[in-house]
């Protein structure tokens, strides 16, 4: 038997297009130390203070612009992916977002119910460029797993 399996990992999408949402989707974005690159202090300061009280409602309506019937077209596109990837493999294929639903522990745990004796992940980060904000968050979202795991 396969003890393989793949993770897709993007970024993120908030739940919904609803205020609240939105609000806790870039709080959890730009509260990471490798989005804004500052102090805690003063990452908080400026995401809790000043960014997301101000910016979540107009981001809100944002989405509300892209938002499909399904869903947040990034979340939806990338199972798109994982159901076409999936057809052309016996390697079992999570979707996992970086920011938000579904977390990167649910893929993980969705990957040892289907393979108990998982040896291997594969992470794939679906991002288009290096940079912090970006790779380096995926990858180190796997580091914190493997040492909870």
């Amino acid at each position: 038997m396969n003890k393989k399996g793949i993770i897709l990992m993007n970024l993120g999408s908030p739940d919904s297009t609803s205020r609240s949402d939105v609000k806790e989707y870039l709080d959890e974005f730009l509260m990471d130390e490798r989005v804004i690159d500052k102090p805690y202090w003063l990452r908080l300061l400026l995401v809790k203070g000043i960014i997301t009280p101000f910016r979540a409602a107009k981001s809100a309506e944002a989405y509300k612009t892209i938002w499909w019937e399904e869903g947040s077209p990034l979340v939806v596109l990338t199972e798109r992916l994982q159901k076409a990837l999936q057809q052309k493999t016996d390697i079992p294929i999570e979707v996992s977002m970086r920011y938000r639903k579904p977390r990167p522990k649910t893929a993980f745990d969705n990957l040892l119910a289907k393979i108990p004796d998982l040896e291997e992940v594969i992470l794939v980060p679906l991002y288009p460029h290096y940079a912090m904000s970006s790779w380096e968050t995926a990858s180190s979202t796997h580091e914190r797993n493997s040492q909870t795991t």
